[in-house]
């Protein structure tokens, strides 16, 4: 008999990609985003680049000699001051009556749930003008305001809280509260409540539940809204100017003082950059705060 012979089984071998293949096509979606893109670049990149060519023009050219004039005269030093420490406490108010508003929201049902949202909500139609000037009437000596501290015993006689600090924080918490208390309460909605419930099995009070579970889960909304808020509280020009007046200036005031007054382009565009450059850390440093929050917990 004569052996047949069997062939050798050879390993299959599919065909190899090339590489052009193996790298990944740009999704045609993506290109519906370029007309939003060519408006922001037409409408905002371009102004801040002459902006920031303005703020670097001197007397021979490209040069940092007027943000050093204008970081060496203490005034400026205290209107950065006053910028940021406005922005501070705005943020601080929002985050401390925004974030029980935004617990209570997501906890609500129906109509209930409804009714509160639609409350948030609703104050973004007015405009922030319209805003200002109603704190003008509130916070007078014979406001609603003052009127309350009287009744509540805070204060003896009614105070004037209008070209105030103060005042200036109230009305601007007011504006800014809706921008807390949305981010916080759309991460506060993906929580499981059940979370809560195992907690409470396990023993823990509520404000250990609070500490323990809650707090931590919405700190990403909670960086969210602190940027926002901050961002928009450290830019804001309508407010302080009908709130408080010209004698509180901070770097927003004192970019519209100098374009519109002393016709300073030079002083106007060298604030503007600095105001720019406070809100893009702030912004800059929440986004990677909130990204590595949500990463160490997902």
């Amino acid at each position: 008999m004569s052996a047949q012979a069997t062939p050798s089984a050879a390993p299959l071998a599919g065909p190899v990609p090339s590489r052009r293949h193996s790298l990944r096509r740009p999704d045609p979606v993506a290109l519906l985003a370029l007309p939003a893109f060519a408006y922001l670049a037409a409408a905002y990149g371009w102004p801040l680049l002459v902006l920031l060519g303005r703020s670097l023009s001197g007397p021979d050219g490209v040069s940092l000699a007027p943000f050093a004039q204008f970081l060496s005269d203490p005034f400026s030093w205290r209107v950065i001051g006053n910028t940021v420490r406005t922005a501070l406490l705005v943020t601080l108010v929002c985050l401390l009556a925004g974030y029980p508003a935004a617990v209570a929201l997501a906890r609500a049902r129906g109509a209930v749930q409804g009714l509160l949202l639609l409350s948030v909500i609703l104050p973004l139609s007015v405009g922030v003008v319209v805003k200002a000037y109603a704190w003008q009437i509130v916070l007078r000596r014979d406001g609603v305001v003052s009127q309350a501290l009287v009744g509540l015993g805070i204060w003896d006689a009614p105070q004037r809280l209008l070209f105030t600090e103060a005042g200036l924080v109230i009305g601007a918490a007011n504006v800014f509260l809706p921008f807390m208390i949305l981010p916080v309460y759309s991460v506060i909605r993906q929580i499981d409540p059940r979370l809560g419930e195992a907690a409470a099995t396990l023993g823990a009070s509520p404000l250990r539940r609070f500490l323990a579970v809650t707090l931590p889960l919405t700190l990403p909304g909670i960086v969210s809204g602190i940027a926002f808020v901050f961002s928009l509280a450290v830019s804001m020009y309508v407010v302080p100017s009908l709130v408080i007046g010209d004698r509180y200036q901070t770097l927003a005031t004192l970019t519209g003082r100098a374009f519109l007054f002393l016709r300073d382009e030079q002083l106007g565009s060298t604030t503007a950059v600095l105001l720019l450059a406070v809100a893009l850390a702030v912004v800059v440093g929440s986004t990677a705060l909130a990204r590595r929050l949500g990463g160490g917990q997902s």
